[in-house]
């Protein structure tokens, strides 16, 4: 399982959609998170500051400025703080292209919540503890793979 978050930690959430921010700024706030939740793409770029250990959830399709563009800028800066891809739009194009930017994990909306929560636990560890530490899974992926696999069967 991978560790609890620290409880300074700031996620960032830059959605479109006012209903999608406020579930995942709930969804934060009980997962022991410190959101901080943007509607516009330009207003998170220029107020974005140097907070660590901190999150990046983005929404990849968005009006003015998609994602993957927030990405390019971030990338550009030499922003080091973890990114989170969330869309419905889930093609191959698409993934291949924010994880070529960096991003981190990939997760088409709706968005397990646990899977979301384990996700950002895994990305801010610093890479030198979730290298080293057994318990540790190599990604969010495997650790929902696995819990998937553990699941008791139906009673007959």
């Amino acid at each position: 399982m991978v560790p609890a978050p620290a409880k300074s930690c700031v996620v960032y959430i830059i959605d479109d959609d006012e209903l999608v921010r406020k579930g995942l700024a709930r969804l934060m706030r009980a997962g022991g998170f410190t959101p901080r939740v943007y509607e516009s793409q330009e207003r998170f770029l220029q107020e974005l500051g140097p907070e660590v250990p901190a999150c990046i959830l983005l929404d990849i399709t968005m009006p003015r400025m998609t994602g993957l563009q927030v990405q390019r800028e971030l990338k550009a800066r030499g922003s080091t703080i973890p990114v989170i891809a969330v869309s419905a739009r889930d093609d191959d194009d698409t993934r291949l292209r924010a994880r070529e930017l960096d991003a981190r994990c990939f997760f088409r909306k709706p968005v397990d919540d646990q899977a979301l929560l384990d996700a950002i636990s895994w990305v801010i560890q610093p890479d030198q503890a979730r290298m080293s530490s057994p318990a540790s899974p190599a990604a969010p992926e495997e650790s929902i793979r696995t819990r998937a696999r553990e699941k008791p069967p139906d009673d007959v």
